[in-house]
């Protein structure tokens, strides 16, 4: 994968407004019931070689960040709004200066620093996690742990980083031996709160979580897995709504498919909130899917191809704003077991405006 082509739009994110924006029919039905999700598709997964990543910030415009550098992997996970918005391959502390895992917190960002315990060496964008030298940095990365205890970053991915970040922002260091699965190998959710403590998963089965006073203000993000048949609402970061997410059969997205809610209002009921009007929706393909696939997507959409209980439907229709963003993926939101690193949390898209106007 050529690093400068996989810097653009990454593409990952909120997904039930799909529901809202795209005739997504909320049912009577059992979201558990009949219908059954098609066998997770194998995609073709882009493969990050040392100094390559990905970055789409306006998947997640705003919300709290927090990132997490998965030792194992070789890798760190950038998440806003509890929602992946970039990743990148790093090169950690070598044999015998090995980065510590832990729980860390942004104590100080400096530009133009220099290393005053290793021969003055440049740090550019250096983001210090401990005051005895560990810090996050640009560097030279291998393919292979080889600092002396700092996480190296690509030069670039360290400059789009440190212009998003702030003093106190939360970074969590882990690997197999101090941290869950779900820590060490991240996917589209964030596995961790801003303060660095594992997010808990609801176990809705068919039924539906919402508790609006965990977060009763912030920017909303949904992700809707069509993989996992669940759906996850974020404000400031916090989960607020998760629901199990009815397939009809056959139904695949081949992809991901990002959508953003507009200003304007049409005249037509949402079928979501039959007392409420629809927004107009702009639709971002993204990797695997071309417009063609989308109008036909859009079609199965509105013969309610995915479901969820009316009650949660009207919940989420209530927390959007113009501005908001959906993902649509065949991604898992959490991966189940580190054997499915080939899935990529976080895509690419050449794609700079929406081919297709979706009116919800």
């Amino acid at each position: 994968m050529p690093s400068r082509s996989w810097r653009r739009p990454l593409a990952l994110l909120l997904l039930l407004v799909l529901a809202l924006a795209l005739d997504v029919q909320a049912q009577v039905e059992d979201p558990a019931g009949p219908a059954q999700v098609p066998p997770k598709p194998v995609l073709p997964a882009p493969v990050l070689k040392p100094g390559d990543y990905l970055w789409y910030p306006q998947v997640a415009p705003s919300g709290p960040l927090v990132l997490v550098v998965s030792l194992d992997e070789q890798r760190a996970y950038v998440y806003r709004n509890g929602i992946a918005i970039g990743v990148s391959t790093i090169s950690s502390g070598k044999p015998g200066k090995e980065t510590p895992p832990g729980v860390f917190t942004i104590l100080q960002k400096n530009k133009d620093h220099r290393s005053n315990l290793y021969s003055d060496a440049p740090m550019p964008y250096m983001q210090r996690l401990t005051w005895d030298g560990i810090a996050l940095h640009g560097g030279a990365l291998p393919g292979y742990p080889a600092s002396h205890g700092c996480v190296r970053l690509p030069q670039a991915f360290a400059q789009k980083l440190f212009a998003i970040t702030r003093t106190g922002d939360t970074v969590v260091v882990a690997n197999a031996r101090a941290s869950s699965p779900s820590v060490v190998h991240p996917a589209l959710l964030a596995p961790i709160s801003r303060q660095g403590l594992p997010l808990p998963v609801n176990e809705t089965g068919p039924g539906f979580f919402w508790d609006d006073s965990l977060s009763p203000q912030g920017p909303v993000s949904v992700l809707v897995s069509v993989g996992d048949r669940r759906v996850f609402v974020m404000r400031n970061g916090v989960a607020i709504g998760e629901s199990g997410l009815a397939v009809a059969d056959g139904f695949a997205v081949h992809g991901s498919v990002l959508l953003v809610m507009g200003e304007q209002v049409t005249q037509t009921p949402s079928m979501l909130d039959p007392q409420r009007m629809r927004h107009e929706w702009a639709a971002y393909p993204l990797l695997g899917v071309d417009a063609a696939s989308l109008a036909v997507q859009q079609a199965q959409w509105r013969d309610g191809a995915l479901q969820v209980p009316p009650e949660f439907a009207r919940k989420l229709y209530a927390a959007l704003l113009p501005g908001a963003t959906v993902l649509l993926t065949d991604l898992p939101a959490v991966r189940a077991t580190p054997a499915e690193q080939d899935l990529q949390p976080v895509l690419e898209s050449d794609q700079d405006d929406p081919i297709i106007n979706a009116q919800p």
